[in-house]
C-alpha cells in the first residue's frame, strides 16, 4: 500500500482539521496562495469542513480571530500572506498577547532559497513577532506542518492562553511530504499548568476563614479558566463581596447579590473605595493593571493580599502580595472552597451601599434618566442592555463608548463581553464583533463604537455584507475623539489639539453597503428605535447623536489612589 504523500498545504488543512477547527478569518495573497488553493477544496463539496470569512483587512483578521476565541472558548485562527499582510496582523497578536486570548495567526512566506534576499513581500516575521506571542515559528519543510500545528495550538490554548504565528515558506506550502497526524500533549520546559502547593492553599484559607471585611477581584482568568461556578462557590460559602476587573466583567452575573460593580479608573465608587478598606484583598485571574490600582504605593496597604494566577510572573509584578497561588483558579478556588468555614459579612457588605448609594445619586441616574438635555451614552446603553435582558454579547471599541458600556450593560452569562483591554486598540470593535457572531452564533451580538473607532476598521463593512453578520451595531457620535477630548479638558486647559471630528454621513455608507440603518436624535424615539434594530434579521448601524462635550465618571485621575476616585470632575 503506497504512502500518502501530500502537500505542505494540504497538510496544513488536515492539521487544522485535527485541531478541531471550523472558522477561518482570513485574506489571500501571492505567498499564500498555495495555501488558498487547497482552502478551496476544503470550503467547498464533499471536503467541506471550513468556513472562511473574507475580511478586508488583515488587522481585522486577527481582531475578528479574538472576538470568535473570546466567546466560544476556541482558538481563533487567522490566514494571510507574507509581507505587508503579516505586518497588519500585528496590533491584533500585541493585543491577544495583552489580553491572554488564544489566537493562531498562519502567514505565507517567500521560499527557503530567496529569504535575506529583501525579496517581494519578504519580513523577518518571526523576529517582529517573537516579543508579542507565546511562540513564533517559521515552517521549513513540508513534513513539519502536522508537528507545528498542533504545538501551535497547545502553546495557543495552554496555560496562560495567547497568540501564536506560524510562518510558512513558499516551499514548505507546495513541497510533498508523507502524511502523519501529529498530537502533540507536552513541550520541554514549558509547564502550563503548575502544581498547586497545599501549604500555600491552606494558608489562603486560614486568612479568609479570620478575615472581618474580606474583597474578591474578579478578573478575565476566571472566564478564560472556565471556573465560574468555583468562583460563585468561593463567594456565597464565605459571603465576600467581589468587584470585577474590564475583562471579568461577565465572570459574575451583574445581578448576584455579591457582585459591586467594575474595579478600576471609571469603574465604580464602592468597588474602588472598599479596596482600601477591606482587611483580606483576594485577587483572582486578574493581574493588577495600572488601570485597577490607580499609584500602585498605595494601593490596599492596610490588607493582606492573596493572589491567585496561571502565570508566575504576574506574581508580585505590579503589586506585592502576602499570598500567591500560582495555579489554575478551576483547581486553586475548589481547594481554597474546601477549607473556609460558612461565614457571613452582613454589617461590611450593606457598607458597600452607601458609596453605591452617592454614585447612583450623583451619577449613575443623570447618566441613564436624563430629564432633559442632548442625550447622554449612559441612557444608551441602557435601553440596550434592558432590552437585551443581560442576555446578549457586549463588544465594545475603545474610548469612552467602551467606558460607558462596560459600565453600564448587564450580563447573565459567562463570555460576553470582548472588549480590547490592555492593549486599548481603537478599531478593534467592528471587526472583533463579527468574529464573536460567529462564536457564538446563536447569541445577540451588541457592538458599541465611538465615531473615531468605526472609522478605524470600516472597511469591514464589506465583511458583514458578504457574510449578513448579524451584528447590532450602535455609534456613539459625538464628532469628538471623546476620550482624548476629555483628557484634554481636565490636564491640557480645553486645547482640543486634533480631537475634533468631522464625520462622514454614515447612513450614506451603510445604504452602500446594504445595511439597514436609522439614526436617534430625540431620546423619546430611542426605545422604539433600539428595538427595531434587535428585530431586524442580520446586521444593524444604529446612530445615536450624543452630547458632545460628555465626560465619563466618575474617574481615578492619573497619578493618584483609588480612594481619591471623584464622581465629579473638576473640569
Amino acid at each position: 500500500m503506497g504512502k500518502d504523500m501530500i502537500t505542505g498545504s494540504e497538510a496544513l488543512m488536515r492539521s487544522l482539521r485535527l485541531e478541531g477547527v471550523d472558522t477561518i478569518f482570513g485574506y489571500p495573497g501571492g505567498s499564500i496562495m498555495p495555501v488558498y488553493d487547497s482552502v478551496y477544496t476544503y470550503t467547498r463539496g464533499e471536503k467541506k469542513c471550513f468556513n472562511h470569512i473574507l475580511v478586508r483587512h488583515e488587522q481585522a483578521a486577527a481582531h475578528a480571530a479574538e472576538g470568535f476565541a473570546r466567546v466560544s472558548g476556541k482558538v481563533g485562527v487567522c490566514l494571510v500572506t507574507s509581507g505587508p499582510g503579516a505586518t497588519n496582523t500585528l496590533t491584533g497578536i500585541a493585543d491577544a498577547m495583552m489580553d491572554s486570548t488564544p489566537i493562531v495567526v498562519i502567514a505565507g512566506q517567500v521560499g527557503i532559497g530567496v529569504l535575506g534576499t529583501d525579496a517581494f513581500q519578504e519580513v523577518d516575521l518571526v523576529g517582529v513577532a517573537q516579543p508579542i506571542t507565546k511562540w513564533a515559528y517559521q515552517i521549513r519543510r513540508p513534513e513539519d506542518v502536522a508537528w507545528a500545528v498542533s504545538r501551535a495550538f497547545y502553546i495557543a490554548r495552554s496555560g496562560r492562553p495567547g497568540p501564536v504565528v506560524l510562518d510558512f515558506p513558499k516551499n514548505a506550502q507546495v513541497g510533498k511530504c508523507e502524511w502523519k497526524p501529529v498530537k502533540v500533549e507536552c513541550v520541554r520546559s514549558y509547564r502550563p499548568y503548575p502544581e498547586l502547593k497545599e501549604d500555600a492553599i491552606r494558608s489562603a484559607a486560614e486568612l479568609i476563614n479570620q478575615a472581618e471585611r474580606p474583597f474578591a477581584l474578579v478578573g478575565h482568568g476566571i472566564e478564560l479558566a472556565g471556573a465560574q461556578k468555583e468562583l460563585i462557590d468561593f463567594l456565597e460559602k464565605a459571603d465576600i463581596p467581589a468587584g470585577r476587573t474590564l475583562l471579568g466583567l461577565s465572570a459574575l452575573p451583574s445581578d448576584h447579590r455579591l457582585d459591586m460593580g467594575m474595579l478600576g479608573m471609571h469603574g465604580n465608587y464602592a468597588t474602588n473605595m472598599k479596596t482600601q478598606e477591606c482587611d483580606v484583598l483576594i485577587a483572582i485571574g486578574m493581574r493588577f493593571s495600572d488601570r485597577d490600582t490607580g499609584t500602585p504605593s498605595t494601593y490596599a496597604k492596610q490588607a493582606k493580599i492573596i493572589h491567585l494566577d496561571i502565570d508566575k510572573a504576574e506574581i508580585n509584578k505590579n503589586i506585592p502580595v502576602d499570598i500567591p497561588i500560582i495555579g489554575n483558579c478551576k483547581e486553586s478556588l475548589p481547594a481554597i472552597t474546601k477549607l473556609l468555614d460558612k461565614r457571613t459579612h452582613t454589617t461590611w457588605i450593606d457598607s458597600f451601599r452607601k458609596y453605591a448609594d452617592e454614585e447612583r445619586e450623583k451619577v449613575i441616574e443623570p447618566d441613564i434618566h436624563p430629564k432633559d438635555g442632548p442625550m447622554l451614552m449612559g441612557e444608551v446603553v441602557n435601553v440596550v442592555s434592558e432590552a437585551t435582558g443581560g442576555d446578549a454579547v457586549l463588544v465594545n471599541d475603545v474610548g469612552q463608548n467602551q467606558m460607558i458600556s462596560s459600565r453600564y450593560f448587564k450580563f447573565r452569562h459567562p463570555r460576553s463581553i470582548v472588549t480590547s483591554g490592555g492593549f486599548g486598540t481603537m478599531g478593534f470593535g467592528l471587526p472583533a464583533a463579527i468574529g464573536a457572531t460567529f462564536g457564538a452564533p446563536d447569541r445577540t451580538v451588541c457592538c458599541f463604537m465611538g465615531d473615531g473607532g468605526i472609522q478605524m476598521n470600516i472597511q469591514e463593512f464589506g465583511t458583514i455584507m458578504e457574510q449578513q453578520a448579524p451584528v447590532k451595531m450602535i455609534l456613539l457620535n459625538n464628532n469628538y475623539l471623546g476620550n482624548v477630548r476629555q483628557w484634554q479638558d481636565l490636564m491640557f486647559n480645553y486645547r482640543h489639539s486634533f480631537t475634533e471630528m468631522l464625520n462622514p454621513h454614515y447612513q450614506e455608507i451603510a445604504e452602500g453597503y446594504g445595511i439597514p440603518y436609522d439614526i436617534v436624535i430625540d431620546r423619546k424615539d430611542l426605545k422604539k428605535k433600539v428595538e427595531r434594530m434587535l428585530s431586524t434579521k442580520g446586521p444593524y448601524l444604529l446612530e445615536c447623536a450624543i452630547k458632545e462635550d460628555e465626560n465619563i465618571v466618575p474617574m481615578i485621575l492619573p497619578g493618584t489612589s483609588v480612594e481619591q476616585m471623584q464622581l465629579i470632575l473638576d473640569c
